[in-house]
């Protein structure tokens, strides 16, 4: 009776430590955690199912969600996109003091020079889709688009 009692103390301990390691953990590191924890559960489950000869139901498990796990692996192991020009970019690109020309506006928004104003919107509108913060985006990347236009629509 005392081993027991002895370990749900030890047990409730770990738990309350691992609260307060909670508590204090970044967003992005408690969202990896959740991830390795899912691919975790996968994987042994998937074990479980070759074990007990359901095999064909692991094997499509693993087509279904093996895009998902390898892009897991490849974001937590380098693989993942370091300084670039998109809304997942990690930094963003050097940045010059002075105010954005035109010509770089032209090349945030992806269009040659000589584009027309519906041009712009709609470059605007589709590129504003894919990096505003609001959906995953970055705050750089979005003020800078909306640079662009500005500077191309005056």
């Amino acid at each position: 009776m005392m081993l027991w009692f002895l370990l749900g103390a030890a047990a409730l301990f770990v738990f309350l430590g691992g609260l307060r390691a909670f508590e204090k953990a970044s967003v992005k590191s408690v969202k990896s955690l959740f991830a390795w924890l899912l691919a975790l559960g996968g994987i042994s489950l998937a074990l479980l199912l070759i074990l007990t000869g359901r095999g064909g139901i692991a094997m499509g498990a693993a087509l279904l969600f093996g895009p998902l796990l390898w892009q897991q692996w490849k974001g937590a192991h380098g693989g993942g996109p370091k300084v670039g020009f998109g809304p997942r970019s990690a930094s963003p690109p050097p940045r010059n003091n002075g105010a954005m020309t035109a010509v770089e506006a032209y090349q945030v928004l992806g269009l040659k020079p000589g584009a027309t104003e519906a041009e712009i919107r709609e470059a605007h509108r589709r590129l504003m889709m894919a990096a505003h913060p609001d959906h995953g985006g970055s705050d750089w990347l979005a003020t800078r688009i909306n640079q662009a236009r500005d500077v191309l629509l005056g």
